[in-house]
């Protein structure tokens, strides 16, 4: 067992003073204090690092080395009071044309940067030797020290932060908010008079039932909803919200949009990634966890236990087993031609870096060559957490289905997939007979090809035999498996395409790996031996209890999750806290959800967020217990529109006071949602196996290679119930985006995300205006409305009502009766055939081997029986008129955004 062991650190005012013969010069202080570290930090990696290869013969190790100079400038490169002369100063200012310093135009120095070594030069260059340096840095330098693990070097071990950086390590604050106060609107208020802005009022009830509805359950509120709110609105505002808030978290689509937000942070996707992109059949049963957690409330640091250690907490709960689905959520690519060593190692530190930028806002890669740059990371305890992880292995595990689990849909999937290897075999064997034939055909040196083949016969071989094999993993899809872990030794695979089982015994066989620091991040390269641990400077900074982590066989990862969990972490639950403010306010209180380190925004509210994370873990770490403290809070429900734009401007140019609520654009998978919801088309079904939407066909069809070879086309379910789901259950295939969720910023699965980005584009414009998908939904709107047989005046309010919470003016009913009527004529001279869609497809692709182009045809079996959504040949010309109308209402700005 490690333990852990506090270091106290000591106030620089409680030094022993310095004695009178230790005055330090001018020069001194800026070398101990400025120039040192900065060679250190941009000159060394070429200039002294590698005493066998010095660049240019310079090297900066020390101040002889210097006045001697190297190849270029020889005994001019520092001259001893004359800064401005010396070419260490000009090359470093950029002065010297040819000869900049550092190369890189990123790495090059500030003005300030320069002058210290002007002045220092100037100052006569003093190179004062280690002790001497140490003793001016601990009297001089600002900043605060921080302890941590043993640093591979002696200079960053006794480096200085600046102490606002640090706020993330530090313990939580406590202010007390006075009773009867919204601890929310106290510390955002105090601000706000602070810069003497007053508030915005209060959103009207139409927009904040719309914002709430969005924001809680990432769908539009229903018509009955908003006549209801808005009733309740006016008799009690503050029971109206509670209430409505409280409806919504109870709704199973509560899970689904917050799940979505944490997936992601996790990088959920249903298949591999890079070259290797197999399916991975039993991924859905993860997202359907974390749907699962959400809706049941279950508190956040139990959350975090499953997901990494539970496996180790209870491996015979599958639930438990479903939750380390996160460990193996990043891409990774394992083939037969890849080296298993450097492959695992990749993924070690894949999963160390997502654990660090999940839970505890720290991108930890940074410290995978060098210690931290900036944040106080030593590499050390960079292998020391990866070591936690070194005894984890991938399975895909027998766990029983929950009697909550979705099952619909597994006869028609599996159905699908025995269709698609049954005529990939049928090919193959076809194709073999073929060559058979012809072998028996050869005489002398004659080619197989001169005997009736085509080119790309034996690429066709390899590549039935590729996707037979990749369709039939894809039956795992229904089986009771988890996509998850174990704890054992490191056995070498080359699993490509299909199971892992679990080993009888994880212990019998294999490798126990070594943990040790690998020199520059390379796996060949171990060097001190490490032990699993936590980031020390959150103990010692954070005043934590000092964790005992196990080593050997034990449970590596329950140490860390229980560490990462442990209510004196301080950034856990700042972390989640700022998490969940941010997808309430399209930012977080620290600006940077997955960054609380020394490059991230510091917070803007620092107390509120200390409060929010010390009420959040007193309130059982309850999200919902947030969420409603968050949206009953007047800040969310605050207008968006502020009274005195332009003082707002100048007071808050960046919304940082929260004077209002800040409009945002709808999410790619809210605008795809809200039209399904508005068209009557959305399966409201919850979990269950990926959906395979409607997608552009040039996309579907489009080539895709796996392993080198040809990969299946993207082929849609043949239903609409299943097709039209929630976009969150849409199958997500690393190597084949979606275009039109794509458009609309729809994160890649590759890097966490910790925020969704807005963009506005043109092509945004043109998806909603001439996109199939787009077109089918009006269709299907249209046709609802005319079904319902309202009068033509009630049909446009209503139209209004289901897509924009509202009822349209005088001048939009208007022009929307009038765009009917003259579609309406346009529509009755036009006749439509109803659409096929065939069931096999020519393709050409290029032979793997060769390099060379051939065609072959593959046959799509979700289109032999294919239900198409509604088409134009469906309905009559009413309808069809209608349909132009509901394409402007999708189209509006005020559909895609909120408020």
């Amino acid at each position: 067992m490690r333990t852990i062991v506090a270091i106290i650190l000591i106030p620089l005012w409680i030094l022993p003073p310095l004695v009178a013969n230790d005055d330090v010069s001018k020069g001194e202080k800026l070398f101990a204090l400025h120039v040192k570290p900065l060679i250190a930090e941009k000159c060394l990696a070429c200039h002294g690092a590698e005493p066998d290869d010095i660049q240019g013969g310079l090297d900066l190790r020390t101040r002889e080395a210097l006045i001697a100079g190297g190849e270029s400038f020889e005994d001019e490169v520092l001259i001893p009071g004359k800064g401005e002369q010396s070419y260490l100063y000009r090359t470093a200012s950029r002065s010297e044309e040819g000869f900049e310093m550092p190369p890189k135009e990123a790495d090059q120095l500030t003005e300030a940067q320069t002058w210290w070594i002007r002045d220092w030069i100037d100052a006569g260059a003093p190179w004062p030797d280690e002790q001497r340096v140490a003793m001016i840095q601990q009297r001089y330098a600002e900043g605060v020290q921080v302890a941590t693990s043993k640093a591979l070097s002696d200079d960053w071990q006794n480096r200085r932060y600046e102490p606002q950086k640090l706020w993330a390590y530090r313990p939580l604050q406590h202010v007390s908010v006075p009773a009867g106060k919204h601890p929310i609107d106290w510390f955002i208020d105090e601000k706000l008079a602070a810069a003497g802005l007053a508030p915005a009022p209060p959103a009207p009830a139409a927009e904040l039932v719309r914002r709430m509805s969005f924001g809680l359950t990432g769908l539009p509120p229903s018509p009955e909803d908003v006549k209801h709110f808005t009733r309740e609105y006016a008799n009690d505002r503050e029971s109206a919200v509670r209430m409505f808030a409280q409806q919504l978290m109870a709704s199973p689509h509560y899970g689904e949009q917050f799940g979505l937000r944490w997936l992601d942070v996790v990088r959920y996707a249903d298949t591999a990634g890079f070259a290797n992109d197999y399916s991975r059949p039993n991924a859905w049963r993860y997202r359907d966890y974390v749907v699962r957690a959400f809706n049941e409330d279950k508190p956040y640091d139990e959350f975090i236990r499953q997901q990494i250690a539970g496996d180790e907490i209870d491996a015979e709960d599958p639930e438990n087993l479903i939750a380390t689905g996160f460990l193996r959520m990043g891409p990774w690519e394992q083939t037969g031609m890849s080296v298993f060593k450097e492959t695992r190692q990749q993924w070690l530190d894949d999963i160390t870096d997502s654990v660090g930028q999940t839970f505890l806002a720290h991108a930890l890669q940074c410290a995978k060559c060098h210690d931290h740059k900036f944040d106080p990371v030593p590499t050390r305890d960079y292998y020391s957490m990866m070591a936690v992880f070194s005894t984890t292995q991938f399975a895909e595990r027998d766990a029983p289905f929950l009697d909550v689990e979705n099952k619909t849909g597994f006869e028609a999937s599996d159905q699908w997939v025995n269709a698609k290897v049954a005529a990939y075999e049928r090919e193959r064997k076809e194709l073999n007979q073929k060559v058979a034939k012809a072998r028996k055909q050869e005489t002398g040196d004659a080619k197989v090809g001169d005997n009736g083949l085509d080119p790309g016969d034996e690429a066709s071989l390899a590549r039935m035999s590729k996707n037979i094999a990749r369709h039939r993993w894809e039956l795992d899809r229904t089986r009771p498996i988890a996509f998850a872990v174990y704890t054992g030794k490191t056995i070498q695979r080359n699993n490509v395409g299909n199971r892992i089982e679990l080993p009888e015994n994880p212990w019998a066989k294999g490798q126990l790996e070594a943990d040790a620091i690998l020199a520059g991040g390379n796996v060949y390269s171990p060097t001190d031996p490490v032990q699993p641990g936590p980031l020390s400077a959150a103990v010692a900074l954070g005043q934590m209890q000092p964790p005992s982590f196990p080593d050997g066989k034990g449970k590596r990862r329950l140490a860390l999750a229980r560490w990462i969990a442990a209510e004196d972490n301080p950034l856990t639950a700042r972390v989640i806290v700022n998490r969940v403010w941010s997808w309430h306010f399209g930012k977080g209180l620290a600006g940077n959800p997955n960054n609380f380190g020394g490059t991230g925004a510091l917070p803007t509210h620092p107390q509120l967020l200390d409060h929010l994370a010390r009420w959040f873990m007193d309130q059982g770490w309850s999200i919902k217990k947030l969420n409603e403290l968050i949206v009953t809070s007047q800040a969310y429900r605050r207008s968006s529109r502020h009274p005195q734009p332009q003082r707002q401007a100048t007071l808050d140019p960046k919304g940082n006071l929260y004077a209002s609520f800040q409009p945002r654009r709808l999410t790619a998978e809210e605008i795809r949602d809200a039209m399904l919801v508005a068209s009557g088309e959305l399966n409201r079904s919850i979990g269950g196996i990926p959906a395979r939407p409607d997608v552009n066909l040039e996309v579907a069809f489009q080539p895709r290679q796996i392993m080198g070879g040809a990969a299946s086309v993207y082929e849609p379910d043949p239903t609409p119930g299943q097709r039209n789901r929630r976009s969150l259950y849409a199958e997500k295939i690393r190597g084949l985006r979606d275009p039109f969720l794509e458009s609309f910023n729809q994160p890649g699965p590759d890097k966490s995300c910790e925020l969704r980005e807005t963009s506005t584009v043109a092509p945004q414009a043109l998806t909603l205006l001439n996109s199939e998908e787009v077109f089918d939904r009006s269709i299907a709107f249209a046709k609802r409305l005319v079904d319902e047989q309202l009068d033509d005046v009630e049909t446009i309010d209503r139209a209004f009502q289901l897509a924009l919470g509202r009822t349209p003016t005088a001048e939009e009913r208007s022009l929307c009766l009038d765009q009917w009527n003259d579609a309406i004529a346009e529509e009755s001279s036009r006749s439509y055939q109803a659409k096929t869609w065939p069931d096999q497809i020519m393709r050409t692709v290029m032979a793997e081997k060769t390099g060379q182009p051939y065609d072959f045809i593959e046959t799509m079996p979700a289109y032999t029986n294919y239900q198409p959504d509604l088409q134009p040949a469906d309905v009559d010309a009413k309808t069809r008129g209608l349909a132009h109308v509901c394409l402007v209402i999708f189209n509006l700005n005020e559909f895609a955004y909120l408020d």
